[in-house]
């Protein structure tokens, strides 16, 4: 035979409330504009690759004209001809 009382779950009073469901903690509102991140990164590259561009061209001509420059000093009579032939062939 059993000895004691039967163990009964305890349970809450009956006038708490319920835990209630919570919605998201940000509600995004719907007709907001805004622009995709991934735009923002495009034009982002596109002004740094213009740099880019511009200050390679600048570079690589400041190191042409001295290279020229030091180039045709150095070479012979007939090889400064060449050279002067084949620039104005390109132009």
């Amino acid at each position: 035979m059993a000895q004691g009382k039967m163990k009964i779950k305890s349970k809450p009073p009956p006038n708490t409330k319920k835990n209630q469901k919570k919605g998201p903690a940000n509600t995004k509102r719907l007709n907001a504009p805004m622009k995709p991140k991934k735009q923002k990164l495009q034009e982002a590259n596109k002004l740094r690759q213009a740099v880019t561009k511009t200050v390679n061209k600048a570079v690589e001509e400041e190191i042409r004209a001295t290279a020229g420059k030091s180039k045709l000093n150095n070479l012979s009579n007939a090889q400064k001809a060449v050279a002067k032939y084949n620039k104005k062939e390109n132009k």
